[in-house]
């Protein structure tokens, strides 16, 4: 099948948290034989912050973010047996979602895929005629990186016909162990981008644990930490490339992982990062949050901490040893269960059968 997926964007993660998942996943799929075309718009200067390449396995669209460049895309739709809209475009979201379900074939399957559910069922919940919810008639599926039964049951409860989570995983051929690197040396290391709704969480699990530990080194990864103030002990590195993030992971003592609020509170929404992590064999130390047990057994693959005390009494008595233990039991638990392999098994039959019986019932 050929799938024409609208997103923020496949070759940069600058500001943009699903890169590693769409590459993920639609690698997977074209490996199962799907044509790929992924449009991104040339947006927030993430083409200057490219992590990879266009690749051999996905043709990479990037469009004007203009009116005129949304126009010749949306037309592209027409051509594809599966159209995707994903969340989080970032530049005419509103249009495209509209737009692009009803430039669709009739016998295509459209779908909208949302990677930050929380966020977008409180936006379409807070504006009376969301272009979501006025397309729930063309969507034929709505797809999901997270959330579990609160946001499936959320989406159907709208008008959704069905939504079905497709979670985070590992790539082991992009994210695995490395040999450790002195740039990341540190007994903690937190790596994401501030944000609105994770910045308190963030000064709740990492900038208290790190005034209360100044004896100990933390790193902190990320953009627009900048003008933030931070404890003497934190050393801020900015924009950290998918290049360097198995040697980001593999090289501190143990890594954190902070749900933004939004995630937290809904829970099943593990992070691309508590995957990577693992991936890399590094020691997780995760906020907690309903679900973790589906992922990672606490206490054996994975540390979790209720508040900013827990993760200092963690970083605190962590051995060496005992972060080896937790990591190399997280490499094989994901490597078992959560790769996108798996994701790309679940996405593809769910298109064979979605479709299959989308062009039963218009043939009836």
């Amino acid at each position: 099948m050929k799938i024409a997926f609208y997103g923020s964007s496949l070759l940069s993660s600058y500001w943009n948290g699903a890169a590693t998942y769409y590459r993920g996943v639609l690698s997977a799929l074209a490996r199962r034989g799907h044509e790929i075309v992924f449009y991104e718009p040339d947006a927030f200067d993430r083409q200057a912050h490219r992590d990879i390449e266009p690749p051999d396995w996905a043709k990479v669209v990037v469009w004007p973010a203009t009116s005129e460049g949304l126009r010749a895309v949306v037309a592209e739709a027409q051509e594809a047996d599966v159209v995707v809209k994903a969340s989080g475009v970032g530049v005419f979201d509103d249009e495209l979602v509209a737009q692009t379900m009803r430039a669709a074939r009739p016998d295509a399957l459209r779908i909208f895929w949302d990677v930050d559910a929380p966020a977008t069922l409180a936006e379409i919940r807070s504006r009376p005629k969301h272009p979501i919810s006025e397309a729930f008639d063309e969507i034929d599926l709505v797809l999901t990186y997270g959330g579990g039964d609160p946001v499936v049951n959320a989406y159907e409860s709208l008008g959704a016909r069905r939504c079905v989570p497709v979670y985070n995983a590992l790539d082991p051929s992009s994210h695995h162990p490395v040999p450790p690197d002195p740039r990341f040396a540190c007994d903690l290391a937190f790596l994401g981008n501030r944000l609105p709704d994770r910045e308190a969480r963030v000064e709740t699990f990492f900038l208290e644990p790190a005034a209360r530990l100044p004896e100990r080194a933390f790193l902190l990864g990320g953009s627009g930490w900048e003008h933030r103030s931070l404890p003497a002990n934190v050393r801020h590195l900015g924009h950290v490339y998918t290049r360097d993030h198995n040697a980001f992971n593999v090289t501190p003592r143990a890594v954190l992982n902070i749900a933004r609020d939004s995630m937290a509170a809904t829970g099943f929404s593990p992070a691309t990062r508590v995957f990577e992590a693992a991936g890399a064999g590094a020691c997780l130390i995760t906020d907690a949050w309903e679900g973790l047990e589906l992922f990672l057994e606490p206490d054996e693959e994975v540390l979790v901490a209720r508040d900013g005390a827990d993760v200092a009494e963690h970083v605190a008595s962590l051995t060496r040893e005992r972060a080896e233990a937790i990591g190399q039991r997280a490499l094989r638990r994901v490597l078992g269960e959560h790769t996108y392999e798996r994701r790309g098994d679940q996405v593809d039959a769910l298109l064979r059968r979605e479709i299959a019986a989308k062009r039963e019932k218009n043939a009836a």
